[in-house]
Formats: C-alpha cells, structure tokens, sequence
C-alpha cells in the first residue's frame, strides 16, 4: 500500500489525486485524518503506524524551524523502518536551491532517507508558479516584487503531484535515484505583462522591512522568503532540465498561465 503524508496539505492531495485517477490505491497520513484516513502527527511519534505501508510518500513537513522539521523526518523514517515500508519517496527542493533560506532540512532530510536502509527516490522539486504568483503585490497601478529581472524556473504544483504518483506507483525503476524537477524560466515581468500590467521592482531592504514589519509571518518565514527573492533576481533559480517531461511523459503546465492565474486570483478587486 502507498501512503502520502501530510494528507490534507495542496501537494499531497494532488498527488492522492493523482494516484485515484491511475487507480492505484493510496491512503492519505495527517494530523487531522478525514475519514478514509490515518492520523500521523510528526510531533507524536507514537501516532506514527505505518503498518501495511510499502512506499511512503514523504511530504515535506517544511512549515517549522530546521530542527523540529529534521526531526519530525527522522520521527517518520524510524516509523518507516519499525513498520516494515519498503521505499520512501521524499518531496524535496531543487539543487539551485542549496543557497536557500530552507535548504538546510531538505538536504539534511536527504541524507537521513540514505543512512535508513529503506529504498529511496529524491524528487527535487522547484518552485511552484503558484508561489511566484503569490508572492507579487498588487499596486494601485500594477504589481511590484523584489525580483528584478531574474527568471524562475517555476512549475505547476500538479506536474510535481504527478511526478510523485508516478513513481510511488511503480519504485522499483526509481530506486537510488534523485530527480530534480523543475520547469521554465519565468519573470516577474513576465507575469505582468500577462496580467496587462506594470511591474515595478523594489529593493531588498524594502522587501524585507516590509516582511518583518508583517505579523502574520511566523519568525522564520521572512528570512526564508528574502532569500527566494534575492535568489531569483541574481538568477540562481533559472536553470531549466529535461528530468520533470521525462518522468511525466508529456509536456509541462504552462507556468506562466499557472503564476499569472494565482496573481490574477490576489487582485484587491477580483471577485
């Protein structure tokens, strides 16, 4: 049996999604199961069962200081190895992305699933078009980021769920191997101009004063986010590869409908 953990999050569902849809059966692991699903909390290792599981699908549970993410995936690699599972497929971050505010956890994460005596894939997975997206602000007469004219190799959230449905449904292939996915180089420009706007670019000081001054961010979300910005505009995440199309066996979502969707979707006035 497969299971994706972090169930009720947008990649995991996506990719439980996925695996319905090729009718293969999956169960979905979370902290606050729906029917149908397994509770796992990472920070409970007691409530960590993965009998019957032959192939985890790691979700990264990224949303926490390095620590307690690093430690929540070593919780789930014990349950892993206690319980018999076979092969752990990890959601990780692209290999541009090691100068990266988060990058530490992943990469520490990786080195665990090779030390643990399970079989293991790496999906190293770029960053979604949704985030970038996102992360423009909306102006009284158009959009502004931090991002200058340094492009991101962007990819859809679903061409990364389908990524993960493919080779949990079928490991063996895959096994000792690390993927990096990532899709094609966008800018923020380019998503104004789709959008039919301007696009004005700020400072990184600007950026991340505005950051820190925003209580809605939990203490390791602006660093983490500055760093995506100076990354992209001083073009360290614009490298393009072939590895997402090959796996998938089609063409990738256009990221740049996918990102301009997602901004356009942020407008003040979209209804």
């Amino acid at each position: 049996m497969i299971m994706v953990t972090g169930a009720n999050g947008q990649l995991a569902s996506l990719t439980l999604q996925e695996l319905a849809e090729r009718n293969v059966p999956a169960l979905g692991g979370t902290r606050s199961p729906a029917p149908g699903q397994r509770r796992l909390d990472f920070d409970d290792p007691t409530s960590l069962d993965l009998t019957g599981v032959s192939t985890l699908v790691l979700v990264s549970a990224g949303y926490a200081e390095d620590d307690q993410v690093i430690a929540r995936h070593q919780a789930a690699l014990d349950a892993a190895v206690r319980d018999g599972v076979s092969h752990v497929v990890y959601t990780s971050l692209t290999g541009d992305g090691d100068h990266l505010g988060f990058a530490l956890a992943h990469r520490a994460t990786e080195q665990l699933i090779k030390a643990s005596g399970l079989g293991w894939t790496v999906l190293r997975n770029g960053l979604y078009a949704e985030l970038f997206g996102a992360l423009l602000t909306w102006t009284a007469d158009g959009v502004e980021s931090a991002f200058g004219d340094g492009a991101l190799a962007a990819v859809a959230r679903a061409d990364l769920a389908a990524a993960a449905a493919v080779v949990a449904s079928n490991p063996a292939p895959h096994t000792g191997k690390t993927y990096d996915l990532v899709g094609e180089p966008i800018t923020a420009a380019d998503i104004a101009e789709s959008l039919g706007v301007a696009h004005r670019t700020i400072g990184l000081q600007e950026y991340r004063a505005r950051l820190l001054a925003d209580d809605t961010l939990l203490p390791f979300q602006p660093p983490m986010l500055a760093s995506i910005a100076t990354s992209v505009r001083h073009g360290f995440l614009g490298t393009t590869s072939p590895g997402l199309a090959q796996l998938l066996g089609r063409p990738l979502t256009d990221p740049l409908s996918v990102a301009t969707d997602t901004a356009a979707a942020m407008r003040p006035d979209a209804s």
